[in-house]
């Protein structure tokens, strides 16, 4: 008989999920309507941009959540402490990415 204790899927994946698509919602929608604000040739405000900033950061978080749920509290426990060095240096890498792109574009903003 399968053990039903580890067919269930852990308590944090269903909030993940719901943030992931919500933010994404959210970023695919600002992205719309920014592209039809600047298609008539007014200016938005560089404030508007931190909407789809928070939205993008919702999406990296909850796909990086998800990411731990899926390789390390998956892992057994032998493995388990290389598996969260190796998933901590990859966590790091994607939030820098991010946060190397947001930066990149403000300061784009900014030089204008």
């Amino acid at each position: 008989m399968p053990d039903t204790e580890n067919n269930r899927p852990h308590p944090w994946r269903r909030p993940l999920l719901i943030l992931e698509f919500s933010a994404l919602a959210v970023l695919l929608g600002s992205m719309a309507w920014f592209s039809s604000r600047t298609a008539d040739g007014s200016m938005i405000s560089a404030g508007w941009l931190l909407i789809p900033a928070l939205a993008s950061l919702g999406v990296f978080a909850s796909f990086i959540g998800l990411m731990y749920l899926r390789w390390v509290a998956a892992a057994n426990a032998a493995n388990r402490t290389r598996h969260r060095i190796v998933f901590a240096l990859l966590a790091i890498t994607l939030i820098g990415v991010w946060g190397y792109g947001i930066a990149n574009t403000w300061l784009s903003l900014n030089a204008s």
